[in-house]
């Protein structure tokens, strides 16, 4: 598209290299002008986060979606409760208690899978396991492929905690605890398993948004059963409070630029401007006014119906319809105006999501905002170290799973940082340290 000098008029694309790219061939519109004359990006979005989406040349080219200023995000643990209940609702804290629980469900529900880690291929489960063994270690240095020590960025196929989260989730995998199918299974057959109570434990980036339709699935046919969501399990002598299971960044995840082949530019912003804000969002999240929200309160929050809390079913598919699928989607104005009506409600009357946000989830996603915009350009030496050292990560990380033993993941990942370290992997921690330093003044405003 570069090239050919023809471009669509907005792109929605991750932060980063790309974005750089089309910025530095001088096809992107820059937004600075537009910031005084439509108020909601400048409001919602926070001079911090916009100071850390300007360019090299000062200027702001992207508009965030899913951006926050508090903590958000839908990872951690579901458990089905009608198995957690017929086994005695045993204590599941510790990595020690999840693998006994495990042992249990696979003794007396022979037909059950004990432990669904989601899409493993993708980390999910797994780096949901990760962020219990050690105090305040995120998920995120895990999608970085890095871990700090002091002011660097270190190797994470030597890092002890690392390599001891992946001999458990190896020692599951093969005792049979765990689902083989982790690292061949569609999401598809995850929901299967869900809405057919056909697993006890799921773990993943986002359990919620199948749980929650499990959930409804399995008290259709017994009022009982359905799922609960539980704190996150961590190795003993880890502080309970410190154990991440997922990440949010301030920026959140992708963002839209617009390009110099639009016509009218500014058009486009004021009506990205218009969707981010508080009637654009209600609109888009929850659907046209009249069936799940009539009026609004003083902060713009939607004032639901009736609707709202008894079309479970209908409410949810409107919400899911978007959510992944909204170019600058406004976390903190859907968050606080969904809360401030749950918490008007009984505990039994709340949605199944807005509880166990309100519990768990929430309280257990670190900010990482600090450890975004690391990647390199595709064509640049880094880059083309990373995507070797990817190569390298995803097939030692399989093979660690399938071990036979716990010396054998050692020996595997042993095997993978010598290669890794081949290809140039010390060069792209550094380039990464670097990075990661400068979004460090950044975020305090140097």
């Amino acid at each position: 598209m570069i090239a050919s000098g023809k471009l669509p008029d907005v792109i929605w694309l991750d932060r980063g290299a790309d974005v750089e790219r089309l910025r530095a061939a001088d096809m992107l519109v820059p937004f600075d002008e537009y910031l005084d004359k439509y108020p909601n990006f400048k409001k919602w979005v926070g001079e911090e986060a916009i100071n850390m989406l300007r360019s090299s040349d000062g200027k702001i080219y992207q508009f965030p979606n899913w951006y926050t200023s508090q903590p958000i995000g839908n990872s951690g643990y579901l458990v089905n409760k009608k198995i957690y209940e017929s086994l005695g609702s045993p204590v599941i804290e510790t990595t020690d208690d999840f693998y006994n629980y495990l042992k249990q469900v696979k003794e007396k529900y022979p037909n059950v899978t004990p432990f669904n880690p989601d899409l493993a291929i993708d980390g999910q489960g797994l780096d949901v396991l990760f962020g219990g063994f050690a105090n305040d270690y995120t998920p995120a240095y895990v999608a970085n492929r890095a871990v700090p020590q002091g002011d660097k960025l270190t190797s994470l196929f030597v890092d002890p905690v690392f390599r001891e989260s992946m001999q458990y989730a190896s020692k599951l995998f093969r005792e049979k605890l765990m689902t083989q199918d982790a690292l061949t299974q569609t999401k598809d057959q995850v929901k299967e398993q869900a809405y057919n109570g056909t697993a006890a434990v799921f773990a993943g980036a986002s359990p919620t948004e199948y749980g929650a339709v499990g959930d409804s699935e399995l008290k259709k046919k017994d009022p009982n059963d359905g799922y609960i969501m539980i704190w996150p399990v961590h190795k003993p002598g880890v502080d309970k409070n410190k154990v991440w299971t997922g990440t949010y960044t301030q920026l959140g995840w992708n963002v839209s630029v617009i390009t110099k082949s639009a016509k009218d530019p500014e058009k486009i912003f004021a009506f990205l401007d218009y969707l981010t804000g508080p009637e654009g969002t209600r609109t888009l999240f929850w659907g046209p006014e009249g069936k799940y929200w009539n009026g609004h309160d003083e902060d713009g929050a939607p004032i639901f119906t009736e609707a709202y809390d008894t079309d479970v079913e209908g409410r949810t598919k409107m919400m899911d319809a978007t959510v992944n699928f909204q170019w600058n989607g406004n976390s903190v104005f859907i968050d606080k105006s969904k809360m401030k009506h749950e918490l008007t409600l009984p505990v039994d009357k709340q949605s199944w999501e807005a509880r166990w946000q309100n519990e768990i989830t929430w309280k257990t996603q670190d900010n990482a905002t600090q450890f975004i915009n690391m990647a390199p350009a595709p064509d640049s030496e880094e880059g083309i170290i990373a995507a070797s050292f990817e190569e390298i990560y995803k097939e030692a990380r399989a093979k660690a799973l399938y071990a036979k033993s716990d010396e054998e993941v050692l020996s595997i990942l042993d095997k993978a940082e010598k290669d890794a370290q081949a290809v140039g992997y010390e060069k792209l921690l550094a380039y990464k340290t670097a990075k990661w330093q400068e979004n460090l003044k950044s975020m305090q405003g140097n």
